[in-house]
């Protein structure tokens, strides 16, 4: 008998079970909010943004602010507050060209940003929200795979890149980081120009936006069009697909961040309201998953702290080993599909026979680790 078929099989006599402890979107429980001051009455203020911030990330929707539960609370965020911690940043000041200058008192070219950085207690977090009937949406998120055809005021078109459109990539990243969620965009190189152009995205042709996002292996796609109007309008169309889904909504604005609030947000809550589980015991079920594919010790190590990482799963216990093969029952905080889905947002389990809506008594993958 292998050193890997004697731990398994120790494993089975104590009946180990693993929690979960791995986050894949990192800084949920944190924020950093920018002072004037180091004051109580400052501190105060920005706890409470931070609460809020945090909210928004743990919950992906910030319908829920409104909640009384977490209003009442929000009043009092010192209570969830683990740690505190102060930091500075030199910032840039902007000088208005037409400025006139002193040149024997010319203005500061930089100033220092005081921020609060603020770390919350997940437990005490994650049982406000539970207590309230809140669902939480695990660490394990999808991926937004984001395209975009910009039209400036003559009839130009292009695609949105990296070198020219730093601006509003910025303001995409800083929009979804604030949501937790996870965004990627295109290389732009060859293949992606042979695959997509500008014309192609601004149609917003589903087939070729599907086949050149195919690549990167996004859980979903946000293609939009802009078009920066002579009066200083955003007017635009956005496409969002995910899974065999495809939602298209227009967007009009003045302002470039709200904008693009809009798209970031209306996507967050839909994937928000899809992954997104209440923890209760009215909604705890077992599974058995069945795996191939796992030849060693690391092997095994590495597969265990995967699946308890997930955050459906409270309890991971080995339940039969043969060779390569290894059988897991898990304790779920919600429902074999709700798994399926979760399982799919990565690949280091790949299904092989399996479906959870299927009458097998276990879902089975292989791992590809």
């Amino acid at each position: 008998m292998t050193r890997f078929r004697i731990f398994c099989c120790l494993l089975l006599c104590l009946g180990i079970g693993q929690g979960s402890f791995a986050l894949q979107v990192t800084g949920l429980f944190a924020h950093r909010i920018a002072v004037a001051n180091e004051s109580p009455a400052e501190r105060d203020r920005a706890m409470r943004e931070a609460f809020a911030a945090v909210i928004l990330k743990v919950t992906g929707q910030d319908r829920w602010l409104a909640h009384p539960a977490i209003e009442q609370a929000r009043q009092n965020a010192q209570n969830f507050v683990q740690a505190v911690s102060y930091s500075s940043e030199t910032l840039r000041v902007e000088i208005d060209p037409e400025q006139e200058i002193d040149p024997d008192n010319p203005p500061p070219t930089t100033r220092e940003q005081r921020y609060i950085d603020v770390d919350f207690s997940s437990q005490l977090i994650q049982d406000l929200l539970t207590n309230a009937g809140i669902p939480i949406w695990d660490s394990n998120r999808p991926s937004v795979l984001v395209w975009m055809a910009l039209q400036d005021a003559t009839g130009n078109r292009r695609m949105m890149t990296g070198d020219v459109d730093g601006e509003i990539i910025n303001l995409i990243q800083e929009i979804a980081a604030d949501r937790g969620l996870p965004v990627i965009f295109p290389v732009l190189d060859f293949e992606d120009r042979q695959n997509l152009t500008a014309d192609t995205i601004w149609s917003l042709d589903e087939a070729a936006i599907r086949t050149a996002s195919a690549r990167y292996g996004a859980d979903s796609v946000l293609a939009g069009r802009l078009h920066f109007t002579a009066t200083g309008e955003l007017v635009g169309l956005w496409q969002f697909l995910f899974q065999d889904n495809v939602t298209v909504f227009d967007g009009l604005d003045t302002a470039l961040q709200s904008y693009l609030e809009v798209p970031l947000t209306r996507i967050t809550n839909e994937l928000a309201s899809y992954f997104a589980i209440l923890p209760g015991e009215d909604q705890l079920s077992s599974v058995r998953l069945r795996i191939d594919g796992v030849g060693d010790l690391t092997a095994y190590s590495a597969l265990v702290a995967y699946v308890s990482s997930l955050g459906l799963v409270e309890t991971v216990t080995t339940a039969a080993v043969d060779g390569t093969r290894l059988e897991l029952q898990l304790g779920l905080l919600g429902n074999p599909q709700q798994l399926a889905e979760l399982i799919a947002l990565d690949r280091d389990l790949i299904p092989i026979d399996n479906t959870a809506a299927s009458e097998n008594p276990f879902m089975h993958y292989r791992w590809t680790r």
